[in-house]
């Protein structure tokens, strides 16, 4: 991935692929007989949630008022397709793929508006990395925010902080090679949440590992030295063997496996360039490995040696995902195309999915194997079906960066972070259900 000196933790704002949508409002040429004055400014943005019950009166998912503003939405979404920039380290990339795939026939319906939650204000930190929502289950989602990883209930409705990089971090456990002197002031850069652990990777190669079920900090450690030290993804899962490990992915080229019992390194990989992202297979004997190259790998996950090479992406790739089948993966690039690939046939993708605005920054399959999630940075997730090989889909479409995309364990909910100095929220969708049995007593 693109690495760049960092200088706090608003530096993302300028980079060339971040648009922030809200901002835009304040200008004359968006509002209603071009006077905007403070208060009026003020009614525009202000908090409020929108309900699905709003949403099916007309009320916008956003709250964004299109009735106030001298453009409408439909216009501003062309506006927003002419003019947001891809970044593409291959020059072209996203033009050539436009030009040769063609997108998947739009009208699926399988996950429906339920809420969306102003007060919860997701962040990102870099540009590529995309990894920063987490549902651990259909009513908590865990989030990057600022500094603060932060837990949400859409049962409660309460916001809590679990844990603030801002100051000082340390373990509270002794655990050999932890850092008991922890870190100051860490730029998280990624972060996952599965069985009840937490770990958050950042800029310089820390890594910080924490029980939620526990009060304080299990582990902390730096993975490397290297000035290109960015921890771009993270996994966590179930070994083979029994007990919870987890996977990091670097950019000085390494991807390093640890238990999550007793921390400790158990496997360090190293590959010829930047690793962006690995996911495990669901027998645990293959890794999928995409990076800053135009091929993807599969590697044997005890050795480390490469068993097959994936190729037909044009760009790097930063995303990655296994269908629960153990046969089907997918991989996502800046070329703005998903390719679904087949370990029986991997000479060419059975599926190549096409983006509307830009990257596949990330991806998701359900638990059932129904279903892929795809996002793109900004105002795009597709909900593919997977019954339909793919050729059927349900476009989610809104306004703002997207900061990451989870689907809870039992698929029953869809959440999107929406970074936006003035419209980031947490979007929740639910899933439909076809109760055609229960019909026909109404």
């Amino acid at each position: 991935m693109s690495y760049q000196a960092v200088d706090g933790v608003d530096y993302m704002a300028d980079e060339q692929e971040m648009e922030d949508f809200g901002n835009e409002f304040a200008d004359e040429n968006y509002v209603r007989d071009g006077d905007l004055v403070l208060d009026e400014y003020n009614m525009l943005t202000r908090v409020t949630d929108t309900s699905a019950a709003q949403a099916r009166q007309g009320k916008d998912i956003q709250g964004i008022p299109w009735d106030r503003l001298s453009i409408t939405r439909d216009k501003y979404r062309l506006t927003r397709l002419e003019e947001y920039r891809n970044y593409e380290n291959v020059p072209s990339s996203g033009d050539t793929m436009d030009k040769e795939c063609k997108p998947v026939e739009k009208g699926g319906n399988y996950y429906q508006f339920f809420h969306n939650t102003r007060s919860v204000k997701p962040t990102i930190l870099h540009f590529q990395l995309r990894n920063l929502i987490w549902a651990s289950s259909k009513h908590d989602v865990y989030l990057m925010s600022n500094y603060s990883v932060m837990h949400w209930s859409s049962l409660s409705g309460n916001l809590s902080e679990i844990l603030n990089f801002s100051g000082h971090v340390a373990p509270s456990e002794k655990h050999q090679g932890s850092l008991l002197e922890g870190f100051t002031q860490t730029q998280i850069s990624t972060l996952a949440v599965k069985e009840n652990f937490l770990v958050a990777g950042g800029f310089q190669g820390e890594l910080t590992c924490k029980r939620l079920d526990k009060q304080g900090v299990s582990f902390c450690t730096r993975t490397t030295y290297d000035d290109n030290a960015i921890t771009n993804a993270i996994e966590i899962y179930e070994s083979l063997r029994g007990g919870i490990h987890f996977m990091a992915s670097n950019n000085d080229c390494g991807v390093r496996e640890y238990d999550m019992e007793k921390f400790q390194l158990l496997n360090h990989f190293r590959f010829p360039w930047p690793v962006n992202h690995t996911s495990m297979s669901p027998d645990r004997r293959l890794i999928t490995v995409v990076g800053d190259h135009t091929e993807g790998l599969l590697v044997d996950s005890n050795s480390g040696k490469t068993v097959a090479t994936v190729v037909g992406h044009l760009d790097y790739s930063f995303a990655s995902a296994w269908h629960p089948d153990g046969r089907t993966f997918a991989t996502g690039n800046q070329d703005k195309t998903c390719h679904i690939w087949d370990v029986r046939k991997l000479s060419s993708p059975t599926a190549v999915l096409k983006g509307n605005l830009g990257a596949v920054r990330s991806i998701r399959f359900s638990s059932d194997g129904q279903f892929v999630v795809v996002a793109e940075p900004a105002d795009f997730v597709h909900v593919y079906s997977t019954k339909s090989d793919y050729k059927k889909r349900q476009e989610i479409d809104f306004f703002g960066e997207i900061s990451g995309v989870s689907l809870s364990p039992d698929d029953e909910s869809l959440y999107i972070g929406i970074w936006d100095r003035t419209y980031a929220s947490l979007l929740q969708y639910n899933r439909r259900h076809t109760y055609g049995y229960l019909d026909s007593f109404l």
